[in-house]
């Protein structure tokens, strides 16, 4: 979802007015719909000499909203699409896979959560190394920890941490399957807008490498997505909140309609006692289909995986965790 003002063109009655009129109330973006009393906007709209093309306008943004709602699906169609279109990705490191059965799956949102220093970084730019190997690979780097120089590392060793040939030319093909968007400042907004232009990316993948096994983007990276929402949380509770779901859902959307694994992170803040608890709240614990949280061990450079959520193994919790070197 947008800024009003980017719905302009595809949607004229979504003119100058409606946006003044919206704005008025405290309405900027298609998320402000969502924690708004609709029947008290359309009165409000009543008092108006164009009420009838405001209450449209508003009838208009409704809709839009209505088709970004996922299709009811029945468990068989939701088996059939996991075993057709939903594949494992390898992570590049062999303990992390053996935890998770094989790596990340597309179609699910993956949180890796940990303080600083516990590798979450690492692990992004290890598994966007390796899925670079067989397809695309989108990585938003909001704190400028991307790594061009890791990641050709990375690729130098084979998964397996083997070396193999040193082949300048096919490893910067490689690395030119990994896109990166750097994003210090970002308007969440504009950022979703980014998401969404996803379908485009894919399409230069086909273009550009369509001789090449990895024809589309599978894996979709945002480190971190605690860094691009925490600075605006500071103003209303339930706006904040209404941001969270909303990135969070659009995230999962683009999981599920173009079979990526996406995988962010997000760093740890003071909690009560003195204890650490993952950032952006209660509104977020549920919204990543699984989660990851990553520790080291103090005076080592070993830090430990442990499953606190993953749908596909429940039994393993909460005793199930790894060390990542």
């Amino acid at each position: 979802m947008a800024p009003l003002k980017s719905l302009e063109r595809e949607y004229p009655i979504v003119d100058s007015n409606f946006q003044q009129f919206c704005a008025s109330h405290g309405i900027f973006s298609v998320e402000d719909f969502l924690i708004q009393d609709l029947y008290v906007l359309a009165a409000l709209a009543e008092q108006h000499s164009t009420s009838e093309r405001l209450k449209e306008g508003i009838t208009q943004v409704l809709s839009i909203i209505d088709c970004q709602h996922q299709p009811w699906l029945n468990g068989l169609e939701l088996l059939e699409d996991a075993e057709q279109n939903k594949h494992i990705l390898s992570s590049g490191c062999e303990r992390i896979d053996m935890l998770l059965q094989g790596g990340f799956r597309q179609g699910h949102l993956t949180e890796l959560v940990g303080p600083s220093s516990s590798c979450k970084t690492q692990v992004c730019l290890q598994s966007a190394s390796t899925v670079a190997r067989i397809g695309g690979v989108l990585f938003l780097d909001t704190g400028n920890s991307f790594s061009p120089k890791r990641i050709a590392q990375f690729l130098i060793s084979d998964p397996a941490g083997k070396e193999v040939e040193n082949n300048s030319f096919n490893m910067r093909l490689l690395v030119a399957f990994v896109v990166v968007h750097f994003i210090f400042s970002w308007v969440i907004y504009q950022g979703m807008e980014e998401l969404t232009s996803l379908r485009a990316c894919n399409g230069f993948f086909l273009h550009f490498f369509c001789h090449q096994t990895g024809d589309r983007v599978q894996l979709l990276i945002v480190d971190s997505i605690s860094s691009l929402i925490t600075p605006i949380l500071g103003g209303s509770g339930s706006h904040g909140r209404a941001l969270i779901i909303s990135a969070g859902s659009l995230l999962k959307k683009l999981a599920h309609e173009h079979n990526l694994a996406v995988l962010v992170t997000n760093h740890m803040v003071s909690g009560e006692g003195g204890t650490h608890k993952p950032a952006l709240g209660e509104s977020w614990k549920s919204i990543p289909h699984v989660r990851l949280e990553l520790s080291r061990e103090h005076g080592s450079n070993i830090c430990n995986m442990c499953i606190v959520r993953h749908p596909c193994m429940v039994m393993l919790l909460p005793i199930a965790d790894t060390e990542v070197e």
